[in-house]
């Protein structure tokens, strides 16, 4: 306490200024205080209009607490340090669902328990005498929290603190939602592993028939494979021989003009048939990524003369004037692909052309040379140059040559090109002609080129000239027989080695044609070796006759540096290569003597 003249410190005026707040405001707290220390006092009027303010902030911040109390989402309940209820709110007495009159200013709480352990709110398992139980426990003043389920299925939390001074403050809130949220979350939990556990087998399931339905997929994909390869060989082997009694008919000397025009026109249809299975073996390949490119360097230059061999005796029979350009330039493609690719454009040319020419050349551009077909041909309206690159689409455009493609030849040259990483191109003109272009990479290197003589298109006489034949299928050796009498040379035929290798002990070929597939104890590139080798120091020229067209085969015939010649057998190509090999053996005579 303070004496005389001792001067309040600062602290002791702030604690004055809080307990004159706690009873009047903290406005009027301020007011009173600097008035009385500045010693001038207060007047009774102004004492009167603090009071009725402070009454008035009193009054409305207990209205304000009064409305917030009423709007808790919790019921609330106070009771005093003689365990009398003090205060509540409405929350309180819905929950607990009082009957009117029950909950009274001063009712003892002992009441409102005993009432709520008949209504079966509070259960025996608390203790056998209930009320006294939490009695007990609110007069020690210890917090609690307790949940429990009540008879209509709510579940109801309560919480209790003790109060400053004496009482108890109880909350009851309804908390059902939430326990029923957490039971569906436990539940989920609880079976989490077993619902995983049937999702993963499910997955599993699931996983294992894709995999059958793949493997059903591939071994379709590869039954059809080998269907078509199968059928390359068994189907052309017929083809094969029919196109050679075809071409010695039409060579026979008392043929008439409608038996030669009936002839021509099978070995149209014939040739037509070829071309389908061509087509659609490439189509299998492609669809089941079994073609794959080698891509190395090569020139350009023995591509196209290999083309210009191939397609002058056809180009020759029907007057058409076949030029070929070629260029020192290499390119870094599939040799094999990429002359499919151009014998498909060039067949075409060829096919729709009806007089003109036909032109194969190539033009180097910024980063790629540019392989050409040109033709003279009705061309192409621009409104179906998008269409004919489509599968089986055929624009009704008649040949005059009376051949008719299946619609699937450009479209394989696109998707080759597309293997190859080259770009195939369309420009034409309806009523003046085609132009093609594919577009292929430089090579890598330089490439040296092998000089090689074209193959003469003229072929003169073959009278004399001695060539073995060796096939398994009768039906083509006797075509074989037919077409080689007709030019005048002498067949030597053959259906197994042993058979052959007796032949040619009796007398020497000049040439050697071997099937490859000979169903025998050698393959074709064996049994022509074994063959060449009766004569290992002038050994007969000989060239491997297949319909098969596979990598391997082809790879080990490159190997082995054995010509192929694919059945159908081309008559005009067969004589072509008889006749280089009959004249080179005619300028060794005439220079050994």
């Amino acid at each position: 306490a303070l004496r005389g003249s001792d001067r309040a410190d600062r602290a002791l005026l702030q604690f004055t200024e809080r307990m004159l707040a706690s009873a009047v405001g903290a406005a009027t707290s301020r007011h009173v205080l600097a008035s009385a220390l500045s010693g001038s006092g207060l007047e009774i009027a102004q004492v009167v209009n603090l009071l009725d303010t402070a009454s008035q902030e009193l009054r409305f911040n207990r209205e304000l607490l009064g409305v917030t109390f009423e709007h808790m989402a919790q019921g609330i309940s106070v009771v005093d340090s003689d365990m009398r209820l003090v205060a509540w709110n409405r929350r309180y007495v819905d929950l607990f669902d009082y009957p009117d009159g029950v909950v009274s200013l001063g009712v003892p709480i002992a009441d409102l328990i005993n009432l709520n352990v008949a209504r079966g709110l509070i259960g025996a398992d608390d203790a056998d005498d209930p009320a006294d139980r939490r009695l007990a426990h609110m007069r020690l003043g210890s917090p609690h929290l307790h949940v429990r389920e009540w008879p209509d299925g709510r579940v109801i939390e309560s919480r209790g603190e003790p109060l400053p001074g004496g009482g108890y403050l109880m909350t009851f809130a309804d908390i059902t939602e939430y326990k029923r949220a957490e039971q569906g979350l436990r539940i989920a939990n609880e079976t989490l592993e077993q619902r995983v556990a049937d999702r993963t087998h499910a997955l599993s399931r699931a996983v294992d028939a894709e995999a059958d339905a793949r493997q059903q997929a591939q071994a379709a994909n590869l039954s059809k494979t080998r269907f078509l390869a199968a059928a390359s060989h068994d189907l052309l082997q017929p083809l094969n021989a029919a196109r050679l009694f075809t071409s010695a008919l039409r060579e026979h000397p008392d043929n008439d003009g409608e038996t030669n025009r009936l002839s021509e026109r099978i070995d149209t249809s014939l040739r037509a048939a070829e071309e389908l299975l061509d087509g659609l073996i490439d189509v299998s390949r492609l669809d089941t990524g079994r073609l794959r490119p080698e891509l190395i360097d090569h020139t350009s230059a023995d591509l196209l003369l290999s083309l210009r061999e191939q397609f002058a005796p056809l180009a020759a029979t029907r007057d058409i004037d076949l030029r070929v350009r070629v260029s020192s330039q290499a390119v870094h493609s599939d040799r094999r692909l990429l002359r499919r690719v151009l014998q498909n454009l060039i067949s075409n040319a060829l096919r729709y052309t009806a007089s003109g020419r036909v032109l194969i050349g190539c033009r180097r551009r910024p980063g790629a040379l540019e392989f050409q077909v040109a033709d003279t041909g009705p061309g192409i309206p621009e409104e179906h140059q998008k269409q004919i690159f489509e599968e089986f689409r055929r624009l009704g455009a008649d040949s005059p040559w009376g051949e008719q493609g299946l619609g699937l030849g450009l479209s394989i040259c696109q998707r080759i090109c597309q293997l190859l990483g080259a770009t195939l191109t369309l420009r034409s003109i309806p009523g003046r002609g085609s132009l093609f272009c594919v577009s292929v990479p430089y090579a890598h290197a330089p490439v040296v080129r092998i000089e090689r003589a074209p193959m003469p298109m003229n072929v003169g006489s073959l009278v004399g000239m001695v060539v073995l034949c060796l096939d398994n299928d009768h039906s083509i050796l006797d075509g074989m027989r037919s077409l080689l009498d007709r030019w005048g040379i002498v067949p030597l035929l053959a259906s197994g080695v042993d058979e052959a290798l007796a032949a040619c002990s009796a007398r020497r070929p000049d040439a050697l044609l071997v099937d490859f597939h000979l169903h025998d104890r050698l393959d074709g590139i064996d049994a022509l070796r074994a063959l060449q080798a009766c004569w290992p120091d002038a050994p007969p020229q000989g060239a491997l006759v297949t319909a098969d067209t596979s990598d391997a085969l082809a790879a080990r015939a490159r190997q082995e540096g054995i010509v192929i010649m694919r059945k159908p057998i081309k008559p005009a190509v067969l004589r072509a290569q008889l006749g280089t090999v009959w004249s080179a053996k005619a300028r060794d005579r005439r220079t050994e003597r």
